[in-house]
């Protein structure tokens, strides 16, 4: 006859068996699906990373076109070819300016409509060899039917579309180079011009989408709304035909951002993003890759768990409640740091395993926190200047247009652009130290004028400040008592390294005409331009 304890025991092993095995089934499609959402996870996330590298290079050449173009526009008094000229001149001087301090231009160019002037034909100038921007000779347009988009893209695109445009990528006339390119057309009293525009060569778009790379297999391409292919990187663009071109893979173009297509005969998943010009950024890889090595992982749980079944009966009872429930605050607390929040509470303190461990992982807790406010309190600082930075210059405009947004109408700011007159001088003739010495020199006096205002380092040679409150009303005293200041500094400094040569623009909010932040930076930033060009001629 059996004894009780035997019949517990079996009966134990029965439920621990049944329980194992409806634990395995269900480990088995839970892993398969938690492996697939990782994954899918995962090709999302390099996705955004690649999302915001490459609009921030598209963004940035973005907003150096629409800056000239809004300057052409604004530059221009008329068309006749004299007035033209002059317009010309104006926005070859500001369109240089803006062209070095953009990555990746090979080439910019302001080109005029011939029906408007037979003579002024505008400028392009091109940098191939990275040795500096020299004029090319231009494009005779009139060599070419201007009603024909399928010829002289860069022109006549962007002329028919009559708005801003990405053109995908394309071969330039004259040097023989692949690009894209972002163009805007200009219109003078509602009637068109010419062309603003700017070329980057498709190689440093290529260069930015091979970095981003998955496992093995993985890898990332360009493609538009329709499947068509832009970059692809075992594909060479270059030789393609529209009749060698691939066709699109069934399943590929869809709303979703999670997409299952056949490519070459292998079965592929793929996360998408559109990119800031329209284009589609795809990661990809096998769809066997995405589901990870989960047979192997549940045989193993299978294996250990029926090897330790007998064990695990024997002593479940007495010591499960023991073990379980400082694992489970473990658990609990593992989430709850993973959703940001450290301040939870473990009273486990035994001298043993499950102790130890719960005590390190307070100390790591404890750890990552105050690891995590070191670097927020660290991310919005420059590290040159020790002011605040661009990210922080976001951050106060995206709050001024949260205000204005909410209907605040009465907030009250300016915005002070500064730019560094003579920091390359100081950096060719005396290196680069004495730059930063003329920099952190030029951070300082602007913080010593604007005490009560928030001050930025917003580029290279760039300085900002958002005045509001009693700085806003006092805003053009503060502009006197700065070039007081800084015709102080500059009578006593004998070196240029220690001089504080800027030029600045101030621009007030205006709800009547300023219907976002950006607007009054823009206006200020055009301000700036303006007072360097009229320090340049006084010099």
């Amino acid at each position: 006859m059996r004894s009780l304890r035997t019949r517990i025991t079996l009966m134990m092993l029965c439920v621990i068996f049944g329980v194992l095995t409806i634990i395995t089934l269900v480990s088995t499609v839970y892993i398969r699906k938690t492996e697939r959402i990782k994954s899918d996870q995962l090709l999302l996330l390099l996705c955004e990373i690649g999302e915001r590298n490459l609009d921030y290079y598209f963004d940035s050449v973005q907003s150096s076109v629409e800056k000239v173009s809004y300057f052409a526009e604004s530059d221009l008094k008329g068309t006749t070819d004299e007035q033209l000229r002059e317009s010309i001149e104006s926005v070859r001087e500001y369109f240089d300016a803006i062209a070095h301090k953009t990555n990746g231009v090979v080439t910019y160019y302001y080109r005029i409509d011939p029906s408007v002037s037979e003579t002024e034909k505008g400028f392009w100038y091109t940098n191939i060899d990275g040795a500096g921007f020299t004029e090319h000779e231009v494009t005779d347009i009139t060599q070419f039917d201007v009603d024909d988009t399928s010829k002289l893209v860069w022109f006549t695109v962007p002329k028919f579309e009559g708005k801003p445009i990405w053109l995908p990528p394309y071969v330039t006339e004259n040097i023989d180079l692949l690009v894209i390119s972002y163009n805007v057309p200009i219109y003078f009293k509602d009637r068109f011009i010419g062309v603003v525009g700017i070329e980057i060569d498709y190689s440093t778009m290529v260069e930015q989408v091979d970095s981003i790379r998955i496992r093995d297999s993985g890898y990332a391409f360009l493609s538009d709304s329709e499947g068509q292919l832009f970059y692809h990187p075992h594909i060479d663009m270059t030789k393609l035909t529209p009749e060698t071109a691939p066709g699109t893979p069934e399943g590929f173009v869809s709303d979703d951002t999670y997409l299952r297509y056949t490519f070459e005969g292998v079965k592929k998943r793929t996360a998408w993003v559109m990119l800031s010009n329209g284009m589609h950024l795809n990661v990809t890889m096998p769809a066997s890759e995405t589901e990870g090595n989960w047979m192997s992982l549940v045989k193993n749980i299978a294996i250990v768990s029926l090897e330790l079944l007998l064990a695990a009966s024997l002593f479940s009872m007495i010591y499960m409640r023991r073990i379980t429930r400082p694992l489970e605050q473990l658990t609990e607390a593992a989430e709850q740091a993973d959703n940001g929040n450290y301040d939870y509470i473990l009273n486990y303190d035994k001298d043993d395993e499950v102790g130890r461990l719960t005590r390190s992982f307070r100390r790591m807790s404890s750890h990552m926190k105050d690891h995590i406010s070191s670097l927020n309190k660290q991310v919005y600082v420059d590290a040159l200047t020790h002011l605040k930075n661009k990210g922080a210059f976001s951050n106060y405009l995206d709050e001024l247009q949260s205000q204005m947004d909410d209907g605040q109408i009465h907030v009250e700011f300016a915005i002070c652009m500064f730019d560094c007159d003579d920091l390359k001088k100081v950096n060719d003739s005396y290196g680069h130290e004495k730059g930063d010495v003329y920099l952190n020199v030029a951070g300082r006096t602007i913080c010593n004028v604007f005490k009560h205002s928030p001050v930025f380092r917003v580029g290279g040679d760039e300085f900002a400040v958002i005045l509001q409150y009693e700085d806003y009303q006092d805003r053009e005293e503060l502009i006197k008592q700065f070039e007081k200041e800084t015709a102080r500094i500059n009578d006593s400094a004998k070196d240029l390294w220690n001089q504080v040569h800027i030029s600045m623009g101030l621009a007030a909010y205006d709800p009547e005409t300023d219907s976002s932040a950006t607007d009054v930076l823009r206006h200020a930033d055009r301000e700036m331009y303006n007072n360097k060009r009229l320090r340049k001629k006084g010099r």
